[in-house]
């Protein structure tokens, strides 16, 4: 196929793929899961009512739905209806890897093609995070059997756009850590314990809770109200009191786990009565992440850049240029200690 065209059959399956997404979303509401917000003409942060007059309104021109819209529709049942139902049992575990390396006709048409990439893309999730849970490698010539030999040339593609999914999910990074045995990992993108899943044992990340809480709590003005946060995990029917099948029970999770970890701060406001509360980044939050980090977070999973949120952009370069200084001052105290 001539360079041109290739260009544009990628940029069609690109489009294709997302299409899809966004139909199977949009089909899977009634099955609870993590949401994958996307962008529409104003701020992602400020259309929702729990945040509303703390950002500024951005421009993302390819989406078509509000951000509590995407939140209630883009549930990740393509991803989580077989991965949380995974048993422990090795035979069952080889049974249902093995579900997943199906024969592949040849496609009759390209549209064909394209929704033959967009299975691959899903199947692929599925089994990233399958073996994420089961704290199994993943290795390159396992994705290879999946993607297929019919469709090698476009492996490049197909694990970026599945990585890039479960990215905006979960909050964790696909990384290649042995360069050699070409194997990869999921990592969590910040320092929770047991690489994302905060407990011991096998299960899926919940860095993804801990960067939208963190997100919430930026774009409230570095302090929220509790009721706030709530409101905002509601359009990702995500509830207090109600078992989640990623997080548990996400008030147990938000409130005593990750305060106990130091990502976040759990206080009383002054003076309330009744008592009420709210939350703050905690320091292993300030200390492992950035302001800037928690923006870009934002802007994957709304689909835009993070300039679009143009108040707390300027705020996290300031907060950038701080973190240099702060470094560029240790550095400099530890040479002259080390003169001296």
């Amino acid at each position: 196929m001539p360079r041109g065209q290739k260009s544009k059959h990628r940029t069609r399956t690109r489009t294709h793929t997302r299409e899809k997404r966004h139909q199977s979303h949009g089909d899977s509401q009634s099955n609870e899961g993590v949401q994958s917000p996307e962008a529409q003409e104003e701020s992602p942060i400020s259309s929702s009512p729990a945040l509303e007059g703390n950002t500024q309104s951005l421009s993302a021109p390819e989406s078509t739905s509000t951000f509590q819209e995407s939140c209630r529709a883009s549930s990740t049942t393509i991803i989580t209806s077989d991965i949380s139902g995974t048993r422990s049992d090795e035979g069952e575990n080889s049974q249902d890897e093995e579900n997943l390396y199906f024969s592949e006709p040849l496609p009759s048409s390209e549209s064909e093609c394209l929704d033959i990439l967009t299975m691959k893309v899903s199947l692929l999730e599925q089994f990233l995070l399958y073996r994420y849970k089961m704290k199994q490698p993943i290795m390159k010539e396992d994705i290879l059997n999946i993607i297929g030999q019919n469709y090698k040339d476009h492996y490049s593609e197909i694990l970026k756009q599945a990585s890039e999914h479960i990215e905006i999910i979960f909050a964790v990074d696909l990384k290649e850590i042995d360069s050699t045995g070409h194997s990869y990992d999921l990592v969590s993108k910040v320092k929770l314990p047991n690489n994302g899943r905060v407990r011991a044992g096998r299960g899926l990340p919940k860095t993804g809770l801990l960067m939208t809480v963190l997100g919430v709590i930026f774009m409230k003005g570095n302090c929220a109200a509790e009721e706030d946060i709530w409101k905002f995990l509601g359009m990702m029917r995500v509830y207090a009191g109600r078992k989640h099948f990623i997080y548990g029970e996400p008030r147990k999770l938000i409130t005593k786990d990750l305060v106990r970890l130091q990502y976040l701060e759990y206080r009383q406001v002054s003076n309330s009565d009744p008592p009420r509360y709210e939350l703050l980044w905690g320091p292993k939050a300030q200390a492992e992440t950035s302001k800037m980090q928690v923006l870009e977070f934002l802007a994957k999973v709304s689909d835009t850049v993070p300039s679009a949120f143009s108040t707390r952009y300027e705020e996290a370069l300031r907060d950038e240029e701080e973190r240099v200084q702060a470094r560029r001052s240790a550095r400099h105290y530890c040479y002259s200690q080390y003169v001296l």
